[in-house]
């Protein structure tokens, strides 16, 4: 992947500084070669910051915060090279009231958190059953069940918008039905499922598309119901009501 990603950057800078010289050429602007580098590391900053958030959609790492700052710092400094603003590298602590935001987001994906019910044993607690709910429908951000043995439990969801990635070949999932809730404005939603594992899914967008195991539908108002062969008689199943106004449902079998 890094291998890719490098050879791509080269292109890319290769590419721009053959199309620098042919505007060069034809009069269109005036181009030193002492001022290349002015030019180049706005664009590194552009691209790095582009692959880092690739990345983190991906679930391959990197970092939307890191990377949306990296591209809008070299977004700025590239507009002040073609000037029409100014910008330099000094006023990046300008560039300060991202960390309010950043930090907003961070409350928003901490505000998910397990309703846990507790039954009392004697002298002992036993948690018998819980239930992850994000009921505000005026919250943003990305929800991911990808984590070795992640236990998976009842969950409803409703927010405004956000990505969904559930990988149930890395969970633990008990013996019995087990519903499962997404309500969005708009977002993603990704799903993985081992072969062995029954499961019957209602989904619905009201613009974008639908790819249930290779049954498809995209477009306005569409809907698409799947369910496996031995769901009913199966002691662990999976329940999932997916609704989108507008985005992509994909669920795949691994």
């Amino acid at each position: 992947m890094k291998i890719g990603f490098f050879r791509f950057l080269i292109a890319v800078l290769l590419i721009g500084f053959g199309v620098v010289l042919v505007l060069e050429n034809i009069g269109v602007m005036d181009f030193n070669g002492r001022d290349a580098w002015g030019y180049i590391y706005p664009s590194l900053f552009i691209l790095f910051g582009i692959k880092w958030m690739i990345d983190r959609m991906k679930h391959r790492g990197g970092s939307y915060a890191w990377g949306s700052f990296f591209f809008i710092f070299g977004s700025l400094l590239l507009l002040d090279r073609f000037d029409i603003i100014t910008f330099t590298f000094g006023d990046v602590f300008k560039l300060w009231p991202l960390l309010i935001i950043y930090f907003g987001f961070q409350f928003i994906g901490n505000s998910f958190k397990p309703k846990v019910i507790i039954q009392k044993k004697g002298n002992h607690e036993e948690v018998i059953d819980a239930e992850y709910s994000n009921s505000s429908f005026f919250t943003v951000g990305n929800h991911e069940f990808n984590k070795p043995n992640w236990k998976v439990e009842p969950t409803t969801i409703k927010t405004l918008a956000g990505d969904f990635y559930y990988d149930f070949s890395k969970a633990y999932i008990p013996e019995k039905e087990i519903p499962i809730t997404v309500n969005a404005l708009a977002g993603d939603v990704h799903i993985l499922i081992p072969e062995n594992i029954e499961f019957q899914i209602k989904a619905s967008v009201k613009a974008g598309d639908i790819d249930i195991v290779g049954q498809t539908v995209d477009g306005i108002n569409r809907s698409l119901s799947y369910v496996t062969p031995n769901y009913d008689t199966a002691t662990r199943k999976l329940n999932f009501t997916l609704k989108l106004k507008a985005g992509s449902i994909r669920v795949d079998l691994v």
